[in-house]
């Protein structure tokens, strides 16, 4: 079995992909290969509208015909029986390299009949991590869960099927607060949820990782 990771963060060794990395340790001691990929280090873009995944009777139809860094991502994608999708949150949504990443990942499945189908028949399970600074009850009161269900939890249960997604928030921005100008911020409950929480959503990442090889 193989489980793929995706980071749509900049960082390689803080939240998200610490993150990423435990929900890999949890696929890796049920027995399954695992990679994780760092969007940041792919040289591609988003969608260009060329529209060659969906001319018919093309050998690139249901296929995105962009030959970049995204080409051998999406085929090990084809191949992989689990898929996790991590990203930090910034102003309310996904990273551009994410949000690109979805767009080419998503619309070469697309059809436009009348049902708007789709051409994958790849149904595994995908975990989504989202990383964010603010506090938990911006999920609801901001409207964060309802909006990412939308725009991009909707979309992967049509391709794929089954989605779980793991929430962290009030995350530890810095190494050292007093090295920046952090006001807005409680420093001693950042550290301290950092300590107490933190560990607590590693845990369930780790738990994704390892239920998405066992169910």
């Amino acid at each position: 079995m193989k489980v793929i990771a995706i980071n749509g963060g900049p960082r390689k060794n803080w939240n998200t992909s610490i993150l990423l990395n435990k929900a890999l340790e949890g696929a890796a001691s049920a027995g399954a290969e695992t990679e994780l990929i760092h969007l940041y280090d792919c040289n591609f873009k988003g969608c260009i509208s060329c529209f060659a995944c969906k001319r018919l009777g093309s050998k690139s139809y249901g296929k995105c015909a962009v030959n970049d860094d995204l080409k051998p991502i999406f085929e090990k994608i084809e191949e992989a029986d689990a898929l996790i999708l991590g990203s930090p949150i910034y102003f309310g949504m996904v990273t551009g390299e994410m949000r690109s990443f979805l767009e080419r990942l998503l619309f070469q499945y697309l059809v436009y009949d009348k049902n708007y189908s789709h051409l994958s028949s790849m149904k595994m399970p995908v975990g989504l991590i989202y990383t964010m600074n603010v506090p938990e009850e911006y999920l609801d009161n901001v409207g964060y869960k309802q909006m990412f269900l939308n725009a991009i939890e909707n979309p992967l249960k049509r391709s794929y099927g089954k989605v779980e997604t793991l929430f962290v928030t009030d995350t530890y921005q810095f190494d050292d607060y007093s090295k920046y100008e952090t006001s807005a911020f409680d420093t001693k409950a950042k550290k301290k949820r950092r300590e107490e929480v933190f560990p607590k959503d590693c845990q369930k990442a780790f738990d994704m990782g390892l239920q998405f090889v066992e169910s």
